[in-house]
Formats: structure tokens, sequence, C-alpha cells
């Protein structure tokens, strides 16, 4: 009984806010729009006097642009507070990815209280996602988040590039945000709709896409997005918290909107492969190979092939198996089989792979059974790029 008199008090506590916050509303509208309670990170912040705040996405996360700024904000917010940040952006890479490294990258650096979640720009541009493919890797990452901290509070923030813009001035929603906004109203997590605000703003000749600075924002495009996060926390914290609200667990829906999203996504280490001809344990001879790298990539070890006919096998456990993997001129095809099935091809070469060295993650089936499986990986003769090579980083599982 007295949970539930608390649950009763924490809603009507969140109702006032909304109602006190209506002022605030006017510059931003729905743009902005809590959902939930989103009182559990307010209050570790304000009560606990320490906080982790995690930001998961590509590069418009691990650049130096709104993140740092919204790290300002809670420092302004909560002057009081010893914070931990963790910045989880990796550039290139999209919610499937996420999804994957999540455990890693967020969750294993220990209970986390806020979360923000940034891919809409790269699931467009970069991974070209379909709506079934935008909502498995975005409420894997929500679901999983929620599941393993039922406390996490989540911020998803929709960014914008230049057909998504044109796309939101012919008044439809471009696809990467209507499926992660389903996603975000089935988990009740509070999104920022800066590219819409950004696309009000240029058509009412209030701002130009110079002036926010293109896919990866300027200073006056990240202080806009700041701006609009800090009316959020305004709209859900401006009044004293009451003596009776407690930490709640964030309900997580029974049935997922997707039974194949990668709620269960996790890396498994390539020295557990095992295999049979042609594979490589070791950090790339990168000096000697065609094409640009990052930095962050080049001292890792990989496993690596060349030549087709490279042949491993990889136990695991799920419905999914794939490679996180960096893909460059020389990117070949690789093809698999799972549990002794016909062998399936998949394409490592990308569209940006052509001067690039890019990360991201290739799955090689999603749906299978339940339960353990072997994948048996091998390099195919047919390449479609400058050679065969297979440089994986870490395989992945669901």
């Amino acid at each position: 009984m007295r949970k539930l008199f608390q649950t009763a008090r924490r809603w009507v506590f969140c109702a006032a806010v909304l109602g006190a916050a209506g002022g605030a509303a006017a510059e931003f509208g729905d743009n902005v729009r809590l959902r939930g309670d989103f009182q559990n990170a307010r209050i570790a912040f304000e009560r606990e006097g320490k906080g982790t705040v995690a930001f998961l996405g590509g590069s418009i996360t691990e650049m130096n642009g709104y993140r740092p700024l919204v790290i300002e904000i809670l420092r302004r917010r909560f002057p009081k507070t010893a914070f931990t940040f963790i910045n989880a952006g990796i550039s290139s890479t999209c919610s499937t990815t996420g999804a994957f490294r999540l455990g890693t990258d967020v969750l294993g650096q220990g209970p986390v209280d806020l979360l923000f979640v940034e891919f809409a720009v790269n699931d467009d541009q970069d991974a070209r996602h379909t709506r079934e493919a935008c909502i498995r890797g975005m409420e894997g990452i929500v679901r999983h988040a929620r599941q393993a901290h039922p406390d996490l509070d989540i911020v998803m923030t929709f960014f914008v590039n230049e057909g998504m813009l044109r796309t939101l001035q012919q008044g439809e929603t471009p696809l990467t945000v209507a499926a992660h906004t389903a996603v975000a109203e089935a988990y009740a997590v509070p999104t920022i709709h800066l590219a819409k605000e950004v696309a009000a703003q240029i058509t009412a000749g209030a701002l130009t896409w110079q002036q926010y600075g293109g896919v990866h924002p300027a200073p006056h495009g990240n202080a806009l997005c700041a701006r609009m996060i800090d009316e959020l926390f305004t709209r859900a914290w401006t009044r004293p918290l009451p003596k009776e609200v407690a930490k709640a667990p964030n309900l997580v829906p029974l049935t997922p909107l997707d039974p194949l999203s990668y709620a269960a996504g996790r890396f498994i280490d390539p020295a557990e492969a095992k295999v049979k001809q042609g594979w490589t344990w070791g950090v790339p001879e990168w000096p000697a190979i065609p094409g640009g790298k990052r930095a962050r990539f080049t001292t890792l070890p990989m496993l690596c092939a060349e030549t087709p006919g490279a042949e491993l096998t990889l136990a695991f456990e799920g419905r999914a198996v794939g490679a996180y993997v960096v893909a460059g001129p020389d990117a070949g095809i690789v093809e698999a089989s799972i549990d002794g099935g016909p062998f399936q091809q998949a394409e490592l070469y990308h569209a940006f792979s052509k001067e690039l060295h890019y990360p991201r993650t290739v799955m090689f089936t999603v749906d299978a059974a339940e339960g353990a499986h072997t994948l048996t990986l091998r390099v195919s003769g047919e390449t479609r790029a400058a050679g065969h090579a297979a440089r994986i980083i870490q395989f992945v599982a669901n």
C-alpha cells in the first residue's frame, strides 16, 4: 500500500510540474517532449550528491558539441554533485552497433543514472536502416538499459542532416525519427526533436542551415540542442522534490515492439573463435594498408583474414550473430552458415569504405531459433572492392 501511495504521489508531482512549466513550453513546444516520471536521475543528483551520466551515439556525440554543453548545464543545476560522465560516442556508428556495445561501453562502467542517446542521423545516412532495423537497434538499447538498471532515466535526441531537413520541410517525418519515436513512446522516454525545431526555424527565416552548422552542428546548433535539453530539465525539475518522493523503477513493456530487437545485444571476444585456416589475431600492419584510419582503431587487436577460403567457427547463444568490423578499400565479402545450413553472403564494404576503414556492424542472421548455435564464417572468392579483407573487432550476438 505504501509503494502504491508513493507511486500515486509521484505522478501527481509530475503532473504539477508539467502544469507549472506551461510558460517554458512556449519556446520549443512539443519538440521538447517529457514522457514518464523522469525523477530518478534528479533524486540521485540532488539527494545522493553523485551521479553518472552517459552519452551514447555517433560522431555528433563523440565530438566537442552538445555533450560538453549538457555537462555544464548539469553542473550548474547541481553544483554540489560529484558527477561521472561517460562519452560513448563513436563516429559513423548506428543504433545497431550501439545496441551491441551498450553493455561494454556504458553499462559495464557501473550504474548509470541518466543516458542520452543519439542515432537518428547515422541510422539514416550511414546505416541507411529500414524502420525495422531502426527499431531493433533503438529498442535494443532502451530495453537492455532499463532491464539492467530499472531506475535509469533516458533522453533521446534527434539531430538532422540535409535529407531529413527536406523531409521535415515537406511536412513529413524522417523514417529514423519516426521509428525511434515509436520506441520512445512505448518506453516513456523523453525526446528532443532538434531536427523539427531546426526545420521550423529555417522555414520561418530565423535560422539558416549554415548557421546551424550542418550534419555536425556548429556552436550555434549545439547551443540550440543544449537549450532544448535544459528546457526539458526545467519542465521536469522546476518544483522542489517532496520528501516522500523516492526512486521508482521505470516500466518495461512485457512485449517488445519487435521480438528480434537487440535487447540482449553483447560482444563476443574474437579469441573464442576456432580458426580452421587463414585467420590471424593481432594489430593489423596499418602503415602498409591503403585507406584512412581512425586512431581509436589502430591499436586494437583484430581477427583478420585477407585470402579467399579463410574459415573459422564460433559458438554463440541466442537468435542473432554478426561482426563489428572496420571495412576499408580492400574490404571483401564473407559467407556465413548457421549450424551447417546454407552459406549466405554478407558484404563488408560500405559506401564510405572507399577512403576510410569504416566501423560498422554486419549481421549474419537475426532470426535463428533461440538457443545454442555454431557460426561458420569464411572469406568469399568474390569481391566488389580492392581485396578480400575481413577485420573483426568483436563478434556480436543477441
